[in-house]
């Protein structure tokens, strides 16, 4: 069997894409790769100064890529709405992909301008209202899909649904655990909501892996433990695979013909390598978990899903 890698990527020119957090990492590598075939890309990034530089050293490593850059912080729904609001000129009423990739990890406690638990609200909450916001164009695009960045690290987890913003007890790795398998449910839950409506959009989900990214560092160097930042670097270095390898799962739910809808791609070995169809926690695929966690995401962000197709579409 061959092992897929970025040569099977079809052909991406006329395709329109949105990548949360592609100023590096695996965003930046599956942004670098998809102009590299011919989508026009969209960099979606928190950071102004870091998001002009991604975009600057895309264009220096692929100089045909059609390429842009946008403020988007996924931590401020109000940002959310702005972006969405402006997306027309982007590509019309068209959108083939957004890449549900920009994420925090194993923070210590902090909450969104919203209020929301960090990780949560910009995990989760922050890309459900983004999906939600931007789903007029998905619906009116043939081919359309959403692929959300989830991670092996969901299995820490379930939800709590009674402290969904870990207000009554905090701990930074269960809570990472939990907006990761709140990205899967979410997926399964919009791929059933999608096939009610009778859309041929594709929800999928991916996770890179063991990958060498910056995220594994960002919670201890809030904190200003360099001790332990030098053991992950070291980690890092030793065991990760690159963020390009990690970005495979990704750019095959992406691009890959016949994708099934609720796929979850990653690793073949769970760390590194080819991606092939993940183990996920059962609690991912459970309807009534997924109808919960959808009414609680609608009543927290106040985005409501609108599974009409639009009367413009293509």
């Amino acid at each position: 069997m061959t092992r897929w890698n970025t040569s099977h990527i079809p052909d991406q020119t006329g395709r329109s894409v949105v990548i949360t957090g592609a100023n590096s990492g695996i965003g930046y590598a599956t942004a670098r790769e998809l102009a590299r075939h011919g989508a026009r890309v969209l960099l979606a990034c928190r950071n102004r100064t870091r998001g002009m530089a991604a975009l600057d050293r895309l264009r220096s490593e692929v100089p045909t890529a059609e390429a842009e850059f946008r403020a988007l912080d996924l931590a401020d729904l109000s940002s959310v709405r702005d972006f969405a609001a402006a997306l027309d000129d982007f590509d019309g009423e068209r959108l083939d992909l957004l890449i549900n990739n920009a994420g925090v990890m194993a923070l210590p406690y902090r909450t969104t301008a919203d209020g929301f638990e960090m990780q949560f609200g910009t995990n989760h909450l922050g890309h459900f209202a983004l999906t939600g916001l931007l789903l007029p164009k998905l619906l009116a695009t043939p081919g359309a899909r959403v692929v959300t960045v989830s991670s092996m690290l969901h299995v820490l987890a379930d939800l709590d649904y009674d402290d969904l913003n870990s207000e009554r007890s905090y701990r930074r790795w269960v809570a990472y655990g939990r907006s990761k398998s709140a990205n899967l449910l979410f997926t399964h839950e919009l791929a059933r909501r999608l096939a009610a409506a009778g859309s041929q959009v594709v929800a999928a989900a991916a996770h890179p892996g063991y990958a060498a990214t910056n995220l594994a560092t960002a919670g201890v160097r809030m904190e200003g433990r360099t001790s332990a930042e030098r053991m992950v670097d070291l980690a890092n270095r030793a065991l990760a695979q690159s963020p390009e390898g990690g970005a495979l799962g990704t750019l095959c739910a992406a691009t890959a013909p016949h994708m099934r809808p609720d796929s979850f791609l990653g690793p073949r070995s769970g760390l590194r390598g080819a991606p092939l169809q993940s183990f996920r926690a059962p609690w991912t695929r459970k309807a009534a978990s997924g109808e919960r966690l959808w009414a609680a995401s609608e009543e927290l962000t106040g985005v409501h899903y609108d599974f009409s197709r639009p009367p413009t579409a293509l």
